[in-house]
């Protein structure tokens, strides 16, 4: 481990799902904190007002010059900047290639010394999917642009307050009969949102500096059905799942495209469609020594505390 020595670790998206939780563990790991968001006064309201530690600027990772202020005088920076859902200029390949080689070089014309990027399993730049496919473009892009950047490529990540099991847990709720994709085949390996971060922390803090991919999923893999039994199981509850062929799901999406809102894009399905687990050939929770928490575990909490 090295010493945090006052060393100042820029986080982008620090006001989102996972940033918050990562601007927490650089914190308790003993990290000042600078969290670039275009909201800082969201961001400043999300933590303990009396820390003097944690400052937020205000960033915008499209602008050259708004990046490389934010990053002046850091010694570190994570970008957790993330898009599931394109709408006008905020695009997969302007968020995820874009903005993320533009936070790579100026890291580097910065002097910062460690990147951390945040990615997805499965990132590749020859998928067919376009989410899946500008993550893999992103990570090339960075890395051409910063050489030792650190990937971090996690599962499905769940826990309170997430766009993922929250929804599952309230439809599993209210309907009977639960439509689900395909026939419940796709295997996942989601990960509580809170280890991911604690792992970013340790990643930040390592001695080790060389270009690493760390893939990040939970204890256990599930078919989509499995996963689906668990989550009712520690809900009470026992719909009936019914299998929907993927083609009826693209028809949806079609129409569900045409809302202001859309609540399933095609890219979401698509990516329902592909198994998101952890490559045993690279490192993950095991190599920086954390035990990452079961869904059941979490889910139990959740409930208590919605009680």
């Amino acid at each position: 481990m090295v010493a945090t020595n006052g060393r100042t670790v820029t986080v982008f998206g620090g006001t989102g799902f996972l940033g918050r939780r990562i601007v927490r563990r650089l914190r308790y790991r003993g990290f000042p904190v600078r969290i670039a968001s275009r909201h800082p006064d969201l961001g400043h309201s999300q933590f303990d007002p009396d820390d003097l530690q944690i400052q937020s600027v205000e960033a915008n990772i499209h602008d050259e010059r708004s990046v490389a202020d934010a990053l002046a005088g850091a010694y570190g920076v994570v970008n957790a900047v993330s898009l599931y859902v394109e709408q006008g200029q905020e695009t997969f390949h302007s968020v995820h290639v874009e903005s993320a080689q533009r936070v790579a070089a100026q890291a580097r014309l910065a002097g910062v010394e460690r990147l951390v990027h945040i990615s997805g399993i499965g990132a590749d730049a020859a998928s067919q999917s376009r989410y899946i496919r500008k993550r893999g473009e992103g990570e090339l892009a960075v890395r051409a642009a910063f050489l030792d950047a650190i990937f971090i490529r996690p599962a499905v990540m769940f826990g309170p307050d997430d766009g993922f099991l929250t929804t599952i847990l309230k439809l599993l709720r209210r309907l009977p009969i639960y439509p689900m994709f395909g026939r419940g085949l796709t295997r996942l390996q989601p990960a509580y949102v809170k280890d991911v971060a604690e792992a970013i922390g340790r990643v930040m803090q390592r001695a080790e500096t060389r270009s690493t991919i760390f893939e990040f999923g939970g204890p256990r893999v599930y078919s989509y059905e499995e996963f689906l039994r668990a989550v009712a199981h520690q809900a009470g509850v026992a719909p009936l799942l019914i299998p929907v062929p993927f083609a009826v799901w693209h028809v949806l999406t079609w129409a569900s495209e045409m809302l202001p809102s859309p609540p399933l894009t095609r890219n979401q399905l698509e990516l329902m469609q592909i198994d998101t687990m952890s490559s045993p050939e690279l490192p993950g929770f095991a190599e920086l020594e954390i035990s990452p928490q079961s869904i059941e575990v979490i889910l139990q909490k959740m409930l208590s505390n919605s009680v």
